[in-house]
C-alpha cells in the first residue's frame, strides 16, 4: 500500500500507511507489517511516496478482500483521478497463498511486481522467502534481479 498526499486526520504519507495498515486487521489478521519506505514519484504524481507492506490472513478470497480494500481507499478519501498521479491511499493485492488469480478485474500475483522496488523493497523487509508463481522465485531474488548493478554495454 502507499500513498503521496496528507489527510486531515492522519497527517502526512506516512501517518496515512500506517492507518490503513491497521484498518487491514477489519479484514483478518495482520501477521507481517513492512515498515514504511519513502520512494520517488512516479508517472504523473509531483510529490514522494510512502510505501509498506503486509501479511494478511483472510478468510475474505482475492475479490472479496480486493473490494474492501477499494472501499477502503474511498473512506480514506481517495477520489476517481489521474493514472499514476497523486492520491491519498493505494491498495493493492500482491500475492495470494492460493497461487494465481485471474479474473476481469484482478490478476495476481500483480503484472509489474517483479519491476517496482516500491513493492519488492517492503515486501522482501517482511516475506524475503515467499516463492512467486509462476516460476517460483522467492521475492528476495526478484528484488536482486531489480536492484543488481548491470555491465555496460560494449
Amino acid at each position: 500500500m502507499g500513498g503521496n498526499r496528507r489527510h486531515s486526520l492522519y497527517g502526512d504519507p506516512r501517518g496515512v500507511v500506517l492507518a490503513a495498515m491497521d484498518e487491514c486487521a477489519a479484514f483478518g489478521t495482520v501477521t507481517a507489517r513492512s515498515p514504511v519506505i519513502a520512494t520517488p514519484a512516479m508517472g504523473a504524481a509531483q510529490r514522494r511516496f510512502a510505501n509498506a507492506a503486509l501479511v494478511l490472513e483472510s478468510e475474505l478470497d482475492p475479490p472479496a478482500l480486493l473490494a474492501a480494500l477499494k472501499r477502503t481507499e474511498r473512506e480514506f478519501g481517495r477520489r476517481p483521478g489521474q493514472r499514476w498521479g497523486d492520491r491519498v491511499l493505494d491498495c493493492d493485492i500482491i500475492l495470494w497463498s492460493g497461487g494465481a488469480w485471474r479474473s476481469k478485474t484482478l490478476a495476481i500475483p500483480h503484472p509489474a511486481f517483479a519491476e517496482r522496488r516500491f513493492v519488492l523493497d517492503p515486501a522482501c523487509a517482511i516475506a524475503p522467502g515467499w516463492r512467486t508463481p509462476p516460476h517460483g522465485l522467492t521475492l528476495a531474488h526478484h528484488q536482486a534481479r531489480l536492484t543488481r548493478p548491470r555491465p555496460l554495454p560494449r
